[in-house]
């Protein structure tokens, strides 16, 4: 009689593997954006906003940073193109994430795009660029971004939620302004990761000092504007002399 043979081993879904990979690349980063969440969903509730209109907030918008520029601006009554225009300015990084996911997602039916493109964020672009810098078709690149950007969302909006229903309750001298500062100062760094970045950075830092007293945050939309420039200058200049020496 013959043997029989082994079963061979189990060979892993790449797509679930991809998943679990986005998964653990992204957990550590989990806890800033929840802590950043926090602090934004205290903040809608100390600015003004009801509580259906800041779970409306930030259900619809998931956008940390724009809906921090904004608030003071709703609050102190600023025109509405304001608002948007800030709004618009803060979160124009996403128009270049946009342009570095879309080579390696075209293919994906529409609908599935615009859920990807509703989910990302700024580490999540950032640490899918990373593991893929090329557009080169491989097996589990969407699994891999879901992974990353999945529980990035649900921690978003655990935080928030948790600040929106703890808004009126929570002190002013717990100082949760200053802890979100740190949160996304802890984000933002490693995204920093080039001269072109830096550079940005840098000239938004100081434009935002020295404009500071204009009227409705409007040194913030300058500063946004002319930091993304700097980085764009540097940007191209980099890419001229790496011509020039090619």
């Amino acid at each position: 009689m013959t043997e029989p043979q082994p079963a061979p081993p189990a060979v892993d879904d790449p797509e679930k593997a991809a998943w679990r990979e986005g998964v653990k690349t992204g957990m550590p980063t989990l806890f800033g954006i929840g802590a950043w969440g926090l602090v934004v969903g205290v903040a809608m509730i100390k600015s003004g906003l009801s509580v259906p209109q800041a779970f409306g907030m930030t259900l619809m918008a998931f956008a940390g940073s724009a809906q921090l520029a904004s608030l003071p601006l709703i609050a102190a009554g600023a025109p509405i193109w304001v608002v948007f225009c800030t709004a618009i300015a803060v979160n124009l990084r996403f128009v270049i994430f946009s342009a570095l996911l879309a080579p390696h997602f075209s293919h994906l039916p529409l609908r599935q795009r615009f859920i990807l493109g509703y989910c990302s964020g700024d580490l999540t672009a950032a640490l899918f660029l990373q593991k893929y810098p090329t557009d080169a078709p491989v097996p589990g690149k969407a699994a891999f971004l879901k992974g990353l950007m999945y529980p990035n969302w649900i921690s978003w909006q655990v935080g928030s939620i948790a600040g929106i229903l703890l808004g009126s309750t929570v002190p002013a001298e717990w100082g949760l302004g200053f802890a979100g500062t740190l949160a996304i100062v802890c984000i933002m760094v490693p995204l920093v990761m080039n001269r072109p970045a830096l550079a940005g950075v840098a000239v938004a830092g100081a434009v935002a000092v020295a404009l500071v007293g204009l009227p409705y945050k409007l040194g913030l939309l300058a500063a946004i504007v002319v930091g993304m420039l700097a980085a764009m200058a540097v940007d191209e200049l980099a890419a001229k002399r790496a011509h020039k020496h090619g």
